[in-house]
């Protein structure tokens, strides 16, 4: 290959890029269909994501590193605070941002407060409209004008993150707004963090499809022990916190049925993620109010600069 031929080679590009939006309008939903697998869970209750999931999408022309952020809501507890805290921070750290949109519920108060946000920083922003297989397309030229008549967005792309509509594209028009740069991870890793964060977000997944409505955001996960035993199977011991001792009811469930089935339902989806057999421990203790207890929110990796 001569020199000029070398020049005419397209530079690689990368760089991060955070997905935000008000609770529950698929942004995690979003970053698993990018990747491929789960890594980020997911829930019909709002503010499920609790912290920032870094997903690693990567071609042979560019990385993206993708930010799921929790989502931007009026806060009620020191854990919340945390929570938009870390979703405003990913503002200022990225190289472009996706604002993800519900088109069937169409613009909220919440979008009107994240707009304000972003009307403080100098990124590149696109707009982002999810769940277009649920509204004619018809409606959604409306919806549209209404997000550009209140803010400048870069791009605007209708997408379905659960039925993978148009990511493709969206994916292609992100790349543009990328720096050329390193390839930070390798071509085959897909997300940042550790496997006992994975795991433990995999348990706490299976623990709100099960749970009724007051336990949710009350429980955290902590992977206590992690380790391959000789025979090939890894055996995990996770503790699922819980803020009274009525809930800690809810989740063992009659004679520890429910627990047993967020075992069951935890460990085909660990299993999947590092592709080797799992024994799960899980147990069920009470931590009264952590979610505004600075110290127990720290130990259980709850953290912001």
């Amino acid at each position: 290959m001569s020199y000029s031929d070398k020049e005419k080679q397209p530079k690689f590009k990368s760089g991060f890029v955070a997905i935000i939006g008000r609770p529950n309008v698929g942004k995690s939903t979003l970053m698993n269909q990018v990747i491929g697998q789960k890594i980020a869970i997911m829930s019909d209750k709002p503010q499920t994501t609790r912290n920032k999931i870094h997903g690693v999408y990567t071609t042979d022309e560019a990385q993206i590193v993708f930010l799921d952020t929790p989502g931007i809501h009026k806060s009620q507890s020191k854990l919340g605070d945390y929570m938009v805290k870390a979703a405003e921070s990913a503002l200022s750290e990225v190289d472009a941002i996706l604002f993800l949109v519900d088109v069937a519920e169409g613009l909220g108060g919440g979008d009107r407060y994240i707009i304000e946000q972003l009307k403080k920083v100098k990124t590149p922003v696109l707009l982002v409209m999810n769940k277009i297989d649920q509204v004619h397309p018809e409606a959604l030229l409306p919806v549209i004008t209404t997000y550009k008549d209140l803010y400048p967005f870069a791009e605007i792309v209708p997408i379905s993150a659960k039925h993978g509509n148009n990511v493709s594209t969206l994916l292609d028009q992100v790349i543009k707004y990328l720096p050329e740069g390193p390839q930070y991870y390798p071509a085959d890793q897909v997300t940042d963090h550790p496997e006992q964060f994975v795991c433990a977000e995999l348990i706490r997944e299976k623990i709100l499809h099960l749970t009724r409505e007051e336990v949710p955001h009350s429980i955290a996960v902590s992977i206590e022990d992690m380790k391959l035993e000789e025979n090939g199977v890894v055996h995990i011991s996770a503790v699922i916190y819980v803020e009274r001792d009525s809930q800690k009811g809810i989740i063992i469930g009659k004679k520890g049925a429910l627990l047993k089935e967020v075992g069951q339902k935890a460990r085909a989806d660990i299993e999947a993620l590092l592709g080797s057999k799992t024994f799960l421990e899980l147990w069920v203790k009470v931590k009264k109010d952590w979610r505004n207890q600075e110290r127990v929110l720290r130990d259980l990796g709850f953290r912001h600069e």
